[in-house]
């Protein structure tokens, strides 16, 4: 964990450093990653520094739905034999993610749990550093890395937005360009939101790229695949967006069946328009038997304690993750009764 009262940059790359000198330099180290724009840039920077640094690298990115402690993921990670391990953007918890393989957790979200490994924690610092941010200063431990700053920047704007007050976001806009990072960001996070969720073009791009532009003006077959998948979010979103909410107490239910992504970003549409209420956007049609969702609110409740507070038996690690005031899960139908019956909302019940 970074230190309130040190140099969070010093500390990351510092640390970054101590558990690379535990890897296998033999064996390739996989860097696991989050499938959005702070997930991907944060993987990107991560793999371009070690292979920079003359290391053999690989990129794993989960899948929709997917957890790294999901059976399926390990398999793909240990197929890869590797040396060490990075798990970024992902969360974090006590449990390893690839039993007997070190490794190092770069991550900002609130912990639930505590891993017994190297944790580079941007959680509780104020501004929050996002994953891409510490992956980036965590590179400083493999060499100068000032041509990677851009994608540092598009992980910020992609979780956080911008004017955070962080010198490095000022120093790429200056260099690349606001509008250009904003729209990269835009496109990188829009193949992860499709129904299909396939983020691989994104990810080739930001591991071969020398700026935004190669995103935002790109004529190949992966930057069209970025224009595509922004079209499709947008005509699902089109839709989603004439649903109006149900009410129950201080929360606001919006119920979503689509196979895209898009339930964080009506609940983020409705947070300003519902201030009062907690409000959730609940989409059955994002995965075969569950009910995935998003929790925002303007109210400045905790929304990781109230879905705690409302937690249902069967709920896994896929429940209330993320932030304070961003988060969200995935309940099987059974659970999900549970869960919206006790809300007040026992007409949103699913067949289970």
């Amino acid at each position: 964990m970074l230190s309130r009262t040190g140099d969070p940059r010093k500390q990351a790359r510092e640390a970054f450093a101590g558990a690379l000198a535990t890897f296998d330099t033999a064996r390739s180290v996989v860097v696991l990653g989050h499938f959005d724009a702070d997930g991907l840039t944060a993987t990107a920077i991560l793999v371009r520094a070690l292979r920079a640094a003359g290391r053999t690298a690989e990129a794993v990115i989960v899948g929709k739905g997917e957890s790294p402690w999901d059976e399926a993921v390990g398999a793909r990670l240990a197929a890869h034999a590797p040396g060490g391990l990075v798990v970024t953007d992902l969360g974090t918890r006590a449990e390893p993610v690839l039993r007997g393989c070190p490794t190092v957790v770069i991550d900002h979200h609130v912990p639930t749990g505590d891993p017994q490994v190297t944790t580079i924690s941007g959680n509780g610092l104020d501004p929050e550093p996002t994953s891409a941010l510490l992956a980036w200063w965590a590179a400083h431990a493999l060499g100068e890395v000032d041509d990677l700053l851009w994608l540092a920047a598009v992980g910020l704007i992609g979780d956080m937005g911008e004017g955070l007050g962080f010198p490095e976001l000022t120093r790429a806009q200056e260099r690349w360009g606001k509008t250009a990072l904003r729209d990269a960001t835009s496109l990188i996070n829009a193949p992860r939101r499709t129904a299909a969720a396939d983020s691989s073009p994104a990810l080739r791009l930001l591991l071969r790229g020398d700026g935004p532009k190669v995103i935002t003006k790109g004529d190949d077959d992966d930057a069209r695949a970025l224009v595509a998948a922004k079209a499709e979010v947008r005509a699902a979103m089109e839709v989603a967006r004439r649903v109006g909410p149900k009410i129950a107490g201080d929360v606001a239910l919006i119920p979503i069946d689509s196979p895209c992504q898009i339930h964080p970003l009506i609940a983020q549409q409705w947070r300003g328009r519902l201030g009062d209420k907690i409000v959730l956007a609940a989409n059955v049609g994002y995965r075969p038997g569950w009910v995935h969702f998003a929790a925002r609110s303007a109210t400045g409740r905790d929304l990781i304690t109230f879905l705690a507070e409302h937690r249902p038996p069967g709920a896994d690690s896929r429940y209330g993750n993320g932030h304070a005031q961003a988060t969200g899960g995935a309940l099987r139908h059974a659970d999900w009764n549970r869960f919206v019956a006790d809300l007040g909302f026992p007409d949103q019940q699913v067949p289970a």
